[in-house]
């Protein structure tokens, strides 16, 4: 069994992420449950200018597309909303919908990068409390900017020891050493593989245990093949996760990262097939 904590539908800065693009990398590649998030309440662009307001969508309406599609498919979709830090907060709109779809909704998705807001920023605390009524844990981006820091995501963490935390890319670009060392400092804080070679995953478990670290892949950003190579036609590392890494650790410790931890993280219901 396969579960992708870390996928993407929307049309934005550069990118266009087709729901259908999602089911069908699922089916040719075996993956048995993703939590989605929609990238078109990014705020920022990929080098920190703001997208123009006409540009963008309402909290509330990127909310409801993603649910649209994990109401669509609930049993293949879960819907991990995407919360405008900047410029939005969840309102009482986004609070009834979330009320309404709880069976769906399995976690907030921060993305400091995109939102140029830290997620130890005071103004994120509503959404924290919010979490925390709702049982959800926050995955947020980390990597490319100071905002971002997996640090920033160590303090709210850190403050908030009734939520769990997971550290997208673990500092996207970096060797992870940073983000590695800061797993072991907080139970409450967890890492994902989106973009993360093997080799960081193996220095992962040697120091904090498989537990730690749950299997993400930002699919299907480099399109509909995005596990099986890049755009330009280089082999995806995430066949190395389904592949090489198998033989690497243990039965227990593979399962652990490829769909156990993100069964009890996320409280994911998934017959195993």
């Amino acid at each position: 069994m396969i579960i992708d904590t870390h996928v993407h539908i929307g049309k934005c800065i550069g990118f266009d992420m087709k729901p259908s693009e999602v089911l069908y990398s699922m089916q040719e590649y075996g993956i048995d449950f993703s939590l989605v998030s929609n990238g078109e309440a990014a705020e920022f662009d990929h080098v920190g200018v703001p997208i123009p307001a006409e540009h963008q969508k309402s909290q509330n309406q990127v909310f409801r597309d993603t649910l649209r599609f994990a109401r669509a498919h609930p049993e293949q979709i879960g819907a991990a909303p995407w919360l405008k830090i900047h410029s939005e907060l969840p309102d009482d709109e986004f609070k009834a919908l979330l009320k309404d779809n709880r069976d769906i909704v399995y976690a907030f998705k921060l993305h400091p990068f995109h939102s140029r807001v830290a997620p130890d920023d005071e103004r994120l605390e509503p959404i924290y409390r919010l979490a925390a009524e709702y049982g959800l844990p926050i995955v947020s981006h980390t990597g490319g900017c100071e905002e971002a820091s997996s640090i920033r995501l160590y303090n709210a963490a850190k403050r908030h020891p009734e939520l769990d935390f997971v550290m997208v890319h673990m500092d996207l670009g970096t060797d992870n050493s940073r983000a590695i060392d800061l797993l072991g400092r907080l139970p409450n804080l967890y890492g994902d593989t989106t973009w993360v070679s093997v080799e960081s995953t193996l220095k992962a478990i040697g120091r904090w245990g498989s537990e730690k670290i749950l299997f993400g892949s930002d699919n299907p950003i480099d399109g509909k093949d995005t596990y099986l190579h890049n755009k330009t036609g280089d082999r995806s590392l995430y066949q190395a996760y389904f592949n090489e890494f198998r033989s690497m650790v243990s039965a227990e410790d593979y399962d652990n990262i490829m769909y156990k931890n993100a069964v009890r993280l996320f409280h994911i219901e998934i017959e195993r097939k």
